[in-house]
């Protein structure tokens, strides 16, 4: 019986639930000192003085390490040289290297002591003097300075097919809109944890991170020692979202003071730290313009967006993917612009771009479905297309949006509804519902696995992928199962060590299919190995093929660890990153349906009901597949409802830097969230499977925004939706 699809119990549950699960910074080393960073407090300029003696003095500690003392380091690459390093590089700058700031919170002093008490206290006593210089940090007041994202290898400037601005001067039908996201900062459950240990010139490294290979390579660079003297352990990460893809300032700083102080170290951020050291999401200004006739076929669409840029680094986010594949247009211009900032560089947040492009292209779609007072589910099915709407050749690989209309549709009972805005009310509650149109890329990376079947039965698959609470080692085990045919229980799976096979970072859910695609390869020639020891010795089962054969096991390995073979598959990535070089285009969709509730008299709104719809491709687990897509949708609620990094506009600090200011979901905001989804495998992925980690957060937005429209009649084109917004 195969276990594909199955909602089996993850294998790590046991050790989770139970507190055994050892996360970044519960190991232990004897000797261990703790690590506390000192902020800088202005945004551009020079530290003239340090005062240092005080923290010094406090019992305990034992070291202050500043640019006047600390161990030198090899820099990163500059901003603008985009390489796999730089992806994978927070910023560009050479922490404690130099006197120079050139963000506000930027670390100038790292406080070692031995308990984290004296270390926290001694940080609180450094004072720093500066030399200011002129900066700029508001990202508002700037945007009309965007300037055109530059191709490169990786994210291209934007797509154009005809004249869409002559297109929507001349439509039947046009709205031109403006919409704008701000700034989201990373609050994975798990704060960055680092713990540093050096042995001569051989570095340990625990980490909460998401990409365990290009950590090793870059702690490897910096530190000016061979990658394999390096190892990095993340068996068990509590979260990251894109935030714990890129190496900050807290990884590098913990190895440092490792080897400053010839002593293991443990730097754990505090929640303010996260927010004043990591990336989060782009604040963004949009631009979406429609053109249509009467029946609501699209003349013209036009999408761009303002984003914000660093002097030192940071990635870019392609907001307009989705208006460059969801809609047959005749005419389509999309473009990205971005405005430097001297400000901490954004990151990878989940489904970077999707989740904040797709708030304002699901919200416009629904504003002309309003105009031409039609569904707005019949809008999209008018529009929808078989081919790249940018060039009008390309196929999708799998493409099965109007039966995810219907599906959602009958799920949530979209057709009973009154379409009059403001036409449901239930007491002091307007009631008002809404849908969006869910989408992200599928994308794949070069992956190494090992899988060994021993004579006893046993299987044991080796990578170095990740677990963030999304089961990706029983995934990977229930694959197996399924190729070998040998029983789920009878499959281990070593992960989350850069001394395994090279694994892919858990990003853009890439992992699952990357993975299962090697694991798959290896699997076969494991089998193929089987029958030539079967004709060489005879038997039936596995376990008397080994018997005879007199070996303990059998060995598949897939990949090179060789630094040819390691640049050769990154090769073969970059091709699979962008959809626009694609041989076909391959993308997980979803409609998303939402009820709101709104208090017609304080604005508070509630979310009282939800249904997503969902095309994955090939489902592996239905059980972990489900909570993805869940984390994905409330993960968007936030984005909706709630979520707001404030910067003073004046010297870049962000003024909310904390669970108490910076308002997430609770249980109390999430309705009851039914998901579902076609379980189709994509016959062109590896396994037909298109990713669940990403597509869930996409369409939020707009559905929430497109249901308070309906409850209320307003319209609120700028997240979050505050009760300020609906007065």
């Amino acid at each position: 019986m195969t276990t594909i699809g199955q909602p089996l119990d993850r294998i790590d549950g046991g050790v989770k639930t139970t507190g055994a699960a050892k996360f970044a910074a519960e190991h232990f080393y004897p000797g261990l000192a703790h690590a506390v960073l000192v902020h800088a407090t202005i945004s551009r300029g020079r530290v003239t003085v340090l005062h240092t003696d005080e923290a010094s003095a406090v019992p305990g500690v034992i070291a202050v390490l500043t640019h006047l003392n600390a161990p030198p380091m090899k820099p990163a690459p500059k901003a603008g040289t985009f390489n796999f390093t730089m992806l994978f590089s927070g910023t560009s700058v050479n922490y404690l290297q130099s006197d120079e700031v050139l963000w506000e919170g930027q670390p100038i002093a790292v406080v070692v002591a031995e308990t984290s008490a004296a270390a926290r206290e001694a940080a609180a006593l450094v004072r720093a003097e500066y030399a200011v210089t002129e900066s700029v940090v508001d990202f508002e007041g700037v945007q009309h300075d965007a300037q055109p994202q530059t191709n490169n290898s990786f994210f291209p400037q934007g797509a154009e097919r005809g004249d869409a601005e002559a297109a929507l001067a001349t439509a039947q039908v046009s709205l031109d809109l403006r919409y704008t996201t701000p700034p989201h900062s990373h609050n994975a459950l798990e704060l960055h944890s680092t713990i540093a240990v050096w042995d001569g010139d051989r570095l340990t490294v625990h980490d909460a991170t998401q990409s365990i290979d290009w950590f090793r390579t870059h702690l490897a660079l910096r530190f000016s020692v061979p990658r394999t003297n390096v190892r990095v352990l993340a068996p068990f990460v509590g979260g990251a979202f894109g935030g714990k893809f890129a190496m900050w300032p807290g990884t590098i700083l913990a190895a440092l003071a490792a080897r400053a102080t010839s002593r293991p170290v443990r730097l754990v951020l505090s929640r303010e730290a996260v927010y004043r050291t990591v990336g989060g999401r782009t604040p963004s200004i949009q631009r979406v313009a429609l053109g249509a006739d009467r029946d609501g076929r699209l003349t013209s669409l036009l999408h761009t967006s303002v984003t914000r840029a660093s002097e030192i680094g940071g990635n870019f986010e392609q907001v307009t993917s989705a208006s460059q594949h969801l809609y047959a247009a005749e005419n389509i211009l999309a473009r990205h612009d971005r405005v430097r900032l001297d400000l901490l560089p954004s990151t990878f947040m989940r489904a970077p771009g999707e989740a904040i492009g797709t708030f304002a292209l699901e919200s416009a779609i629904d504003e002309l479905a309003y105009e031409l007072g039609m569904d707005p589910i019949e809008l999209r099915l008018r529009n929808d297309t078989a081919v790249d709407p940018i060039d009008g050749k390309k196929k999708f690989s799998h493409r099965k949006l109007p039966e995810l209309y219907a599906l959602g549709a009958e799920r949530f009972g979209w057709h009973e509804r009154n379409p009059e805005p403001r036409s449901t009310r239930e007491g002091r509650w307007l009631v008002g519902t809404g849908m969006a149109t869910a989408f992200h890329p599928a994308l794949s990376m070069p992956v190494n696995v090992t899988v060994r079947l021993s004579a006893d039965g046993s299987v044991l698959v080796r990578c170095a992928f990740q677990e963030m609470g999304m089961g990706a080692a029983t995934a990977q085990a229930q694959i197996t199962a399924d190729a070998l045919g040998v029983p789920f229980d009878a499959v281990r799976v070593e992960y989350g060590d850069s001394d395994l096979p090279m694994g892919p970072a858990a990003a853009s859910s890439v992992q699952t299919a990357s993975t299962a695609a090697s694991v798959l390869q290896a699997c076969e020639e494991l089998k193929q190995k089987l029958q030539s020891m079967a004709r060489r010795t005879g038997g039936d089962s596995n376990e008397e093929i080994l018997r005879r054969a007199k070996v303990p096991h059998v060995e598949a390995k897939v990949g090179s660890e060789t630094r040819l073979g390691r640049i050769a598959g990154r090769a073969r990535f970059l091709p699979g990153f962008l959809l626009s070089a694609q041989r076909l285009i391959k993308a997980a969709s979803g409609v998303q349906f939402c009820e709101v509730r709104v208090d017609a008299e304080t604005g508070e709104t509630r979310v009282s009901r939800w249904v997503g719809v969902f095309d994955i491709g090939r489902v592996i687990n239905a059980k972990t597949a489900a909570s993805q897509l869940r984390g994905g949708i409330v993960m968007g609620l936030g984005l909706a409802m709630a979520e707001e990094t404030l910067v003073d506009p004046r010297n870049g600090r962000i003024m909310n830097p904390s669970l108490a200011e910076y308002h997430v979901p609770v249980h109390a905001d999430i309705p009851p969230i039914d998901v579902s989804f076609l379980d189709d495998p994509d016959p062109n992925t590896a396994f037909g499977i298109l990713g669940a980690g990403e597509v869930g957060v996409t369409g939020v937005g707009a559905a929430v925004a497109n249901a308070v429209y309906h409850a209320t009649g307003k319209r609120v084109r700028d997240l979050p939706i505050t009760l300020d917004k609906l007065l």
